[in-house]
């Protein structure tokens, strides 16, 4: 019998839509979600009844809980550091819970499903629990993604990866914004960047992005990495900026990024679901942001753009 993780979001029932879109980015096929804001009502237009159970008559209508559902092959530790990564950055106050067989036993157990990846023409990411014989030509990015975003099977990674292939060159300067597992900063310094800078407001991230790039070879000389909210703490300008992150994180921080640009810089963004386009599209133009290309897969967006 296949065990899989429960993950429960409380929030505030005013937050209910934001979090619920933010737990779909998880997995493929649905969530549930608990609101009783409108019990009555609903009770009335669905079911056409007006008598309703005691016990949910007594159910908090001042929150909802989102439940999402992590198949064993999945990482349950990963998708709570997303969770806790992209509501903090929507400032959603919540709780998550989880209800499983055991902790240490579903962090662990998902590895035997992660195996090497192929990611556009150059990379190939290796779980470090893995071996390869034969990397065919590709450069291997070794990776623990621990408990933090970012083991490149999600495919707004696969997006920014196979992006990063292309407006990587030889000695640029990257900025990596909600740096995550540091798997782009990782990418782009393999692909031959000469410095990197990571930012997250999460500091487990921060600390699994040191210890992948050191997997990778990679010190403090090669990529800094900053505990902050997003783009607060950081300075200089950069050849290529990569944000992974939501839809509405983009639109928050698009117009503050662009002092870190140079006339040539591209600004790739990623983590955009296709029902949040036009949004995006709309408050990137509003920031002065031209799209030069666009990207999809299986319903996910990345945009490279120019200020």
């Amino acid at each position: 019998m296949e065990i899989w993780t429960e993950i429960k979001i409380s929030v505030p029932a005013g937050f209910t839509d934001a979090a619920g879109d933010i737990a779909n980015m998880c997995v493929p096929y649905g969530i549930y979600i608990e609101d009783y804001r409108d019990l009555e009502q609903a009770a009335l237009e669905i079911a056409h009844i007006d008598l309703i159970d005691e016990e949910l008559l007594k159910k908090d209508r001042t929150k909802s809980v989102v439940h999402i559902y992590i198949s064993p092959e999945d990482n349950p530790a990963e998708a709570i550091a997303f969770l806790k990564e992209r509501l903090g950055a929507e400032h959603i106050p919540f709780e998550i819970d989880t209800a499983d067989s055991d902790r240490a036993e579903w962090e662990n157990n998902w590895k035997q499903y992660f195996k090497p990846i192929k990611v556009g023409d150059r990379l190939l990411i290796r779980p470090v629990w893995e071996e390869i014989s034969d990397a065919e030509g590709r450069v291997v990015l070794d990776l623990e993604p621990g408990v933090a975003f970012g083991s490149g099977t999600h495919e707004t990674t696969q997006l920014c990866l196979s992006v990063l292939e292309k407006y990587i060159t030889p000695g640029c300067t990257m900025l990596d914004v909600g740096c995550g597992s540091g798997i782009l900063s990782v990418a782009g310094l393999l692909l031959g960047a000469g410095h990197a800078v990571g930012v997250d407001i999460d500091p487990l991230a921060v600390k699994t992005a040191r210890e992948n790039l050191a997997r990778n070879g990679f010190g403090e000389d090669r990529c800094d990495l900053i505990h902050g909210n997003l783009t607060d703490k950081v300075s200089g300008t950069f050849d290529v900026i990569a944000a992974n992150i939501v839809a509405d994180a983009i639109i928050a921080l698009s117009g503050g990024v662009k002092r870190f640009m140079r006339p040539d810089t591209v600004y790739i963004v990623s983590g955009i679901i296709d029902k949040r386009e036009q949004d995006v599209l709309d408050a990137l133009a509003g920031f002065g942001f031209a799209v030069l290309e666009r990207y999809e897969r299986n319903g996910w967006l990345c945009f490279v753009l120019k200020a």
